[in-house]
């Protein structure tokens, strides 16, 4: 008998309109738990939207986002979902340690070894100390990191986490993200940088507020004749085929 396990995140014909302008098309996806699914598309194409609608800060104008089995922005996912935004949230004029035991210490359980635990894990034990307003930006994007991490979310959302870090820091970043989906986290990264696609479990390439794409990478290549997932990106596009899992 075959176990059916239900999605981390349902997104059913989500349409968003911000200002005259529809943003999102009536889009449809599911993301399964435990998985890294990454979220691929060009500047200005409905990623960031998306994102919010699935943390409950986005106003949606029609269709359903559901996350956990809940609706998502309820109250009861505040502390399962983590959110990490383009623009860091941390306090300039605190520590990064000071802010990261802040944040640790909003969640019940959460002490402040676990806070030094996760400094350490985003590469900035060694700048604990240091006031983030004296940071370089690639470091102030791992203190936001931290702070998001703290909580230890079951469902964590990253908005271009790996942007303004070098190459070493990525590939330990990509190494956590995969970690902590193998320790059951639902984590959902967004890039513009086609290079990091491969790094994960599915895809989701959106254009223009429409799904061209939700499936493995590995399939999304071979459906579109191609040796890597830019070119695969390039003939989507210009053929207008799409590849959607069953």
């Amino acid at each position: 008998m075959t176990t059916t396990v239900a999605p981390a995140i349902e997104v059913r014909d989500l349409v968003v309109r911000r200002g005259k302008r529809e943003v999102l098309h009536g889009l449809t996806c599911t993301i399964p738990p435990g998985s890294v699914t990454g979220l691929l598309g060009p500047s200005g194409s409905g990623k960031t939207t998306l994102m919010r609608s699935i943390v409950g800060v986005q106003k949606v104008e029609r269709g359903t986002v559901t996350v956990l089995g809940r609706p998502a922005g309820s109250a009861a996912l505040r502390s399962q979902v983590g959110y990490l935004t383009q623009a860091p949230s941390v306090y300039a004029d605190l520590t990064v340690r000071e802010n990261v035991r802040y944040f640790a210490s909003l969640y019940k359980g959460v002490s402040t070894a676990d806070a030094d635990a996760v400094l350490e894990s985003v590469g900035l034990a060694d700048h604990a100390t240091q006031l983030v307003r004296d940071l370089s930006g690639g470091q102030r994007a791992r203190a936001n990191l931290a702070c998001t991490l703290v909580s230890r979310p079951t469902v964590l959302i990253l908005d271009e986490p790996t942007v303004g870090q070098d190459p070493v820091l990525r590939d330990e970043l990509w190494r956590q993200f995969r970690a902590l989906a193998a320790e059951g986290v639902t984590v959902l990264v967004s890039s513009h940088v086609m290079d990091e696609a491969g790094r994960c479990d599915r895809l989701l390439l959106i254009r223009e507020g429409t799904l061209v794409a939700d499936e493995r990478p590995d399939v999304i290549t071979a459906a579109t004749g191609t040796t890597d997932l830019e070119a695969a990106f390039l003939h989507l596009i210009r053929t207008g085929q799409t590849v959607m899992s069953s």
